[in-house]
């Protein structure tokens, strides 16, 4: 059996689709591709696919993982453009590799946001920035299914800046040219309860009263471990990409053909 990790998108529009929905598209895909995948025993076989720490309905992201399991070899660069033929446009499939080490899932330890604030001046978001990083506590509350919830917002959260303008991931296309965006770059570990980039938002709302006048528009930029000595989140499929290339090094050449 052959394990396939696939790292995808959710752009634009498709940022509003659940993870349910995902779910459906990526199963017709893998009918469409005709992908040999291996199924779960029992009365409702169902394909094997691992999903890992999806993003919230509503959020976009370049850094969505999961992991398939097929019954017959296939090279991953092929398979990924197959099924990234299948799926619409915005959900795309932009890397592929065989997975060769144990536990993708544990080294998806935290995540890189960017959050766009349209209509708030780049000061007012540093004076609140500033602010949540100087808190010990954050309380913030969330409605769960048993009820409001209260949890700090601020332990989990690694840094909480304004990156350089060269560096973000949105374009000016994507907003409004005649009102002020400012732009934060968040780092948060996944712990539990979870702390979501919206649970920040709370969280600046409730230290430095930052109210953007319309809906945040977030997007992960990454995930994967979190490299405590660099402050930075590592590529979760660097480790399966070493063995491959491992594994490609030390196999003998082909035995050369005798001359007649």
């Amino acid at each position: 059996m052959q394990r396939i990790r696939l790292r995808y998108t959710k752009r634009g529009r498709l940022r509003f689709t659940s993870h349910r929905d995902f779910q459906r598209a990526f199963e017709r895909a893998l009918r469409r591709a005709e992908v040999p995948m291996a199924y779960s025993a029992g009365f409702t076989p169902h394909p094997k696919v691992s999903y890992a720490n999806a993003a919230p309905t509503g959020t976009g992201s370049e850094a969505e993982y999961l992991e398939i399991a097929l019954t017959a070899q296939r090279d991953p660069e092929q398979l990924r453009i197959l099924l990234d033929e299948s799926l619409p446009a915005g959900l795309d499939i932009i890397e592929a590799v065989e997975a060769r080490t144990p536990g993708l899932a544990d080294r998806l330890t935290a995540s890189v946001w960017e959050l766009r604030l349209d209509g708030v001046p780049q000061e007012e978001a540093r004076r609140a920035a500033d602010a949540f990083n100087a808190a010990e506590t954050v309380e913030v509350q969330r409605l769960a299914k048993n009820g409001v919830r209260t949890f700090d917002a601020r332990s989990a959260v690694v840094s909480l800046e304004i990156p350089d303008l060269t560096e973000t991931h949105s374009s000016q296309a994507d907003r409004p040219t005649d009102q002020p965006c400012a732009i934060l770059r968040l780092v948060v570990r996944h712990v539990t309860p979870a702390v979501r980039p919206d649970d920040v938002l709370s969280g600046l709302r409730a230290v430095a009263d930052l109210a953007p006048p319309v809906p945040a528009a977030v997007t992960r930029l990454a995930q994967g471990l979190f490299d405590e000595e660099t402050g930075t989140v590592t590529d979760p499929l660097a480790p399966d990409r070493e063995a491959a290339e491992a594994h490609s090094t030390a196999e003998p050449p082909a035995a050369a053909t005798a001359p007649a």
